[in-house]
């Protein structure tokens, strides 16, 4: 089982939702919304793919297929470090969150099976069974239909199609859980 320090589970929030719900749409509106409110945001984006960062002829990826454990490419307007696990085990979350810098939210984007709050995206056109039925960490749906009878009355019921409700309940939670910490 996946689990996350007390110390780190503070202040963050899981976005789950199957391929082609609309994560990343919402996200990106959140995002803009939350900074230019003045929020410091992370954002850890989970792949089970490899990741292509950079083209294979660029100086840093060759450094980086020469043998360098990290490559950090640095400019004035970004900074992004490459970090070869040359088969060692993927960084645990705890591990992920440790490298980042203090931020008032840590958005989390494909860590399903951790036990944190989570903000399931979900639409019915996606053509997938929903995961807030069998995740009881899942705090509140974002969906494109009604709320289902029968759903546990802890889970809170947004209309993915007013992405500002999202907003609103997203500042509510931060309120909330920052409270807690």
């Amino acid at each position: 089982m996946h689990q996350v320090s007390p110390a780190h589970a503070r202040n963050i929030l899981g976005i789950i939702g199957t391929s082609g719900s609309g994560k990343t749409t919402l996200l990106e509106y959140l995002l803009a919304q939350l900074a230019g409110r003045g929020l410091k945001v992370n954002v850890i984006k989970h792949s089970h793919h490899d990741l292509h960062l950079e083209p294979a002829h660029k100086d840093s990826a060759r450094l980086r297929m020469a043998g360098a454990a990290e490559v950090m490419v640095a400019s004035p307007f970004r900074y992004a470090i490459i970090h070869e696990l040359r088969g060692a085990p993927e960084p645990s979350l705890d591990q992920q969150l440790e490298r980042l810098a203090p931020a008032d939210l840590t958005l989390l984007e494909g860590f399903k099976a951790y036990p944190i709050d989570k903000l399931e995206v979900y639409r019915v056109e996606a053509g997938r069974a929903p995961l807030y039925p069998d995740d009881v960490h899942v705090v509140a749906v974002a969906a494109d239909h009604p709320r289902p009878d029968g759903l546990r009355d802890s889970v809170t019921w947004l209309d993915l199609n007013q992405p500002e409700t999202v907003l609103v309940w997203l500042l509510t939670h931060l309120k909330k859980i920052s409270a807690q910490a």
